[in-house]
């Protein structure tokens, strides 16, 4: 490891695309953190290390690594910039000194821009901005920084915090400016941002003299050592070896633990160390025990550093395992109990989520989250990993307060062109949301600001998108409850139901496709009660999907030439949880994502709902 002098620990954070991730990869790769022949000197998005950030193109997990600049070894925190997942923001700010707010040049500052710039200035840490994206044919950089400057007025209350560098960058390119460029073809790297982190950003070594405390913000499983807990050394001086506390938030001493090893970043990489001083971001391992928010102390000083905050989930849904005839060939795991154990271990490490037994169902769980994307994503996590379960559709959480109901409120950002303009106004206009702003500009469209409830914006997102053909942005950022409102009651139509099982047919789909649009496609397997299709009207249809030409002296049942078939829409996980009713189910499978309903026979169906 080279040597160093000073510490600078600095989190990245911005609005979902505004080019985070990027830039680390232009700061890693500038000071050498890999050789020349290395792989990752020609990747892409190098902090986006695991498949599900890759395809989604946006950071689910916060990361750390380092690079060594100038005798100084800077920490450097990658955070997610979508909203659901800003828990991963909130539990790690504590090990920063000081933040990189990056900023799209033409977007300008959004609503997830705003939440983790709050939660920055609520740390009290310095901020450098970085406009990126300069070389966008749409910049409009002069508003965007007076925009982002009127934000830090509404946000700071201390006058301290309102005086911060700017950087011009174009990440993608590795080059950023103290001042903006005559030409966006003048040599640049990423020296002048290096060169302001130093001169912004305070040392992180100080109070080395004192006893050791750690608050744990994270910890990573390892095959081979268990658990290790990562955090920052706040003070004091730990060594391979020693024996350390562990306290809880509330005080209590959970026991004492050797420390087995220690490992610090060094680029993407862990390197073992043999000690590390206050100012450190470290890894440990040798406590079996441990939680995100304990403190680790000396055993002469049991002191508990205030717990992390992180805001509360917002939705809810019911996981349970899969009862369909297709689970056992097509999972690893799908007993209730694997499915159980396996969110306890989730909500240790994510903070954002909490579970709960469903009181309508024993084998079932309610999981809870800060949005529907935010359990699709643990969905396909756990469907990778060979699980298999049944989804039901997602609900806002209510809270009660001196008797009145309150609902959780956000504020909703959408970018759109302004041909389209008329269409969200009367999209919003059916959710009761409320609008705070419109501000049309030449280069970027038409921006809108509304307040809407949670419950009347679930579906939202993909109602809007097929609406604009694909030319909306929109963000939310949550606001707090308040008293529940009118529910914009939209019917969805009514679904075709497999009416047996079996291998679906052209013949039988032929005629389903005459009735609706169809989600299987020929040769798949499908299952009684199944959710085949969506029709053109309300009330749900069975029909017959297996059913082939009959046999003839002429013609054999086989055959199915002149028959057309329209492609199958096939729904992600997300708009899955936005499609589905009360009375159906995701069907989810390592290999599958298939909809269902909760009763599959239509006897009992038809039973149930006599019963409601």
């Amino acid at each position: 490891m080279p040597k160093f002098t000073d510490i600078r620990n600095v989190a990245v954070i911005a609005h979902v695309d505004h080019g985070k991730t990027t830039l680390v990869d232009a700061m890693l790769k500038q000071t050498h953190t890999f050789r020349e022949n290395q792989a990752e000197m020609n990747v892409d998005r190098i902090m986006d290390s695991n498949d599900l950030e890759r395809e989604k193109g946006i950071t689910i997990l916060s990361k750390n690594t380092s690079v060594f600049y100038k005798n100084t070894k800077i920490n450097i925190i990658d955070t997610p910039g979508h909203a659901d997942f800003g828990g991963e923001v909130e539990r790690v700010l504590n090990m920063a000194d000081g933040v990189l707010l990056i900023v799209d040049a033409s977007e300008g500052p959004l609503s997830q821009t705003k939440f983790v710039l709050k939660r920055a200035l609520d740390y009290k840490l310095k901020v450098i901005l970085v406009i990126n994206k300069i070389d966008r044919k749409d910049e409009r950089i002069k508003d965007v920084v007076a925009d982002t400057e009127n934000l830090f007025l509404s946000l700071a209350d201390d006058p301290e915090l309102l005086d911060f560098p700017i950087i011009y960058a174009i990440g993608r390119d590795g080059k950023t400016f103290l001042e903006m460029p005559e030409s966006l073809d003048q040599a640049g790297d990423m020296t002048p941002l290096f060169e302001t982190i130093l001169k912004t950003i305070p040392n992180a070594e100080k109070d080395s003299d004192k006893p050791f405390q750690m608050l744990v913000s994270a910890f990573e499983k390892n095959e081979y050592l268990g658990r290790l807990a990562l955090g920052r050394v706040s003070q004091g001086m730990v060594k391979k070896g020693d024996f350390i506390s562990l306290v809880k938030a509330d005080q209590k001493v959970v026991g004492n633990f050797r420390v087995e090893k220690m490992y610090v970043n060094e680029g993407i990489s862990k390197v073992e160390v043999q000690e590390a001083s206050a100012g450190e971001i470290i890894y440990i391992s040798g406590i079996s025990a441990i939680e995100i928010g304990q403190t680790l102390t000396s055993v002469d000083c049991q002191v508990a550093l205030p717990a992390i905050e992180v805001a509360e989930p917002t939705i809810k849904a019911s996981f349970g395992p899969n009862t369909s005839m297709f689970a056992r060939d097509e999972s690893r795991f799908l007993t209730s109990r694997e499915l159980k154990e396996r969110l306890r271990e989730e909500v240790e490490a994510n903070l954002g989520l909490k579970i709960e037994d469903d009181p309508n169902d024993s084998i079932r769980m309610l999981v809870s989250g800060r949005g529907e994307l935010h359990l699709a994503i643990l969905i396909e996590k756990l469907r990778r990993e060979g699980y298999a379960m049944e989804i039901g559709k997602p609900e806002v959480i209510f809270k009660t307060i001196d008797g009145k109901v309150f609902e959780p409120f956000n504020e909703l950002t959408i970018i759109v062109p302004d041909e389209f303009v008329g269409t969200i106004t009367s999209e919003l206009g059916k959710r009761k949301a409320e609008m705070l702003d419109m501000q049309t500009d030449e280069k970027v469209g038409t921006r809108l600001t509304y307040k809407i409830s949670e419950r009347n914006a679930l579906g939202l997102r993909n109602t809007l998108v097929t609406e604009t053909k694909g030319m909306v942005s929109l963000n939310t950022l949550f606001l707090g409850y308040e008293p529940k409102q009118e529910e914009n009651k939209k019917e969805r139509n009514g679904v075709l139901i497999a009416f047996e099982s079996g291998k679906a047919l052209s013949f039988g789909l032929d005629l389903a496709q005459k009735r609706g649009i169809l989600f299987i496609s020929p040769t798949e397997m499908v299952y009684e009660g199944q959710v085949i299709g969506l029709r053109p009207m309300i009330g749900d249809l069975e029909i017959n999907i297996c059913k082939g030409k009959q046999l003839t002296n002429m013609r054999s049942a086989g055959n199915d030439d002149g028959i057309t078939l329209a492609p199958a829409t096939k729904y992600t996980i997300e708009e899955s949880l936005d499609f589905i009713n009360n009375d159906e189910f995701i069907d989810v499978t390592p290999k599958t994502i298939r909809l269902r309903k909760r009763i599959l026979n239509k006897t009992d169906r038809l039973r149930a709902s006599r019963k409601n």
